[in-house]
């Protein structure tokens, strides 16, 4: 009987130290199990791959350190996520800027140049890393940088560059802390505004030349009238004078008034079949009085196959008389203007060319300014000084070009170029 009992106890132990070693065995399986899954995650992640589903860590405390871990991660991956999406929206808006844009870092080191930054500074593609007392060689922009990276005061500075000085640009520069004092320069290139403003101050002091020369006329003789009432001569003659002065003050003024409409979008056009050589032999007649004074000669080579034309033809009437009359003005006595038109592809060319003294390079394009004038030291022979500017607008209008150039014989040519149209395809052209 003891021995049964003793032989139970023994067979139990046995039975119990067995069951112990098997669950230990899978227990310990189990964690390195999941101590290689947690191992595997763990390359996955080091590589860049976040993605999920993570596998089952369990519920012991090496379970609850894997997704401890896990959550950890996710939310760096998250954050990582958002700060390359922010640097790749900055990138974008940088790149897509006018405004020149530049970075120094702490150690007075390029950190981020924008490509307008680059083009505008002639800054090479290797620049950023690199010192900006090296990269930049704009003493001001220098100057500005080192004294905001010091903590000193900035200011707003204009210059032009070395390398081209029709440019203007105007640059001001912000410091930056973190991570040591940084600087940051923003480069805005105002050569259209200088431009712009440049040819609004020459219209205010041309509008007001072109006014004061007649009303100084029409205020002289009127006075002359006041005095001398009685000489029934010069009375008359000083009435034609003030009349012509008045006359050439309301072509100024209703020329700046069309200006001002043509720049406000508000001329319409209004298509209809036109002959150009009817229209050019009413501008010819119009103007007969002032070519016989200075015995010119006016040709109009105009074939029947360039002869009609589907535009504006009040529009095209003012184009030409603007033409012709700058041609009469500015080809000496004796001299010939000749009017021609040609079809070429679609286009419709029209082209009035003198015998007068040219123009220089420099000015084929600044003619259709307003008044600008190519030679600056005689007074204007004739006209507002609107009627190319005019003409310019009008043909744009219509949908068209017109150009200025020399002829090889000598003499300026002026051409306008208008798009084929008929009658049934004549909707005003888009404007951009």
């Amino acid at each position: 009987m003891v021995f049964s009992l003793l032989l139970a106890a023994v067979v139990g132990a046995v039975l119990a130290s067995l069951v112990a070693y098997i669950v230990f065995s899978r227990d310990r399986t189990a964690r390195r199990a999941r101590a290689s899954a947690m191992q595997s995650v763990a390359r996955r992640y080091a590589l860049g791959d976040l993605s999920r589903p993570a596998p089952d860590y369990g519920d012991d405390d090496l379970g609850g350190v894997g997704r401890a871990m896990d959550a950890a991660v996710q939310e760096l991956g998250q954050r990582v996520n958002a700060l390359a999406r922010d640097r790749a929206r900055m990138e974008a808006i940088l790149a897509s800027m006018v405004e020149g844009v530049l970075v120094v870092d702490g150690q007075g080191r390029l950190q981020l140049v924008n490509e307008a930054a680059r083009r505008l500074l002639k800054l090479e593609r290797e620049a950023s890393g690199r010192p900006y007392v090296e990269a930049i060689r704009h003493p001001g922009i220098v100057d500005q940088i080192a004294r905001a990276m010091a903590g000193g005061p900035t200011e707003g500075i204009e210059l032009s560059l070395a390398l081209d000085r029709s440019r203007t640009l105007v640059g001001r520069v912000a410091p930056v802390v973190a991570e040591g004092r940084g600087a940051v320069l923003v480069l805005h290139d105002i050569t259209d505004l200088k431009n712009a403003d440049q040819i609004r101050r020459d219209f205010v002091a041309n509008v007001s030349h072109e006014l004061r020369t007649p009303l100084t006329a029409i205020k002289g003789y009127a006075e002359a009238l006041v005095d001398d009432p009685d000489d029934e001569e010069a009375r008359l003659r000083f009435i034609g004078i003030i009349h012509r002065q008045a006359a050439r003050m309301e072509r100024l003024v209703t020329d700046l008034l069309r200006l001002a409409r043509l720049d406000a979008g508000q001329e319409t056009v209004d298509y209809a079949s036109c002959d150009i050589l009817a229209t050019a032999t009413g501008v010819v007649a119009d103007l007969e009085q002032l070519i016989a004074e200075k015995q010119q000669r006016v040709t109009l080579s105009i074939p029947p196959d360039a002869r009609t034309l589907v535009v504006d033809p009040a529009k095209i009437h003012d184009i030409l008389r603007n033409l012709i009359e700058n041609a009469v003005n500015y080809t000496p006595d004796g001299g010939a203007i000749d009017v021609a038109s040609t079809v070429t592809g679609e286009s419709f060319e029209l082209m009035v060319r003198d015998t007068g003294p040219g123009l220089p390079a420099g000015d084929l394009v600044r003619v259709f300014e307003r008044f600008y004038r190519v030679d600056k030291s005689r007074a204007r022979p004739g006209g507002t000084g609107l009627g190319l500017a005019i003409v310019k607008h009008l043909v744009q209008v219509m949908g068209g070009t017109v150009t200025a150039g020399n002829r090889p014989e000598g003499g300026a040519v002026f051409t306008v170029r208008l798009p084929i149209r008929t009658l049934a395809h004549s909707g005003a052209p888009e404007r951009g």
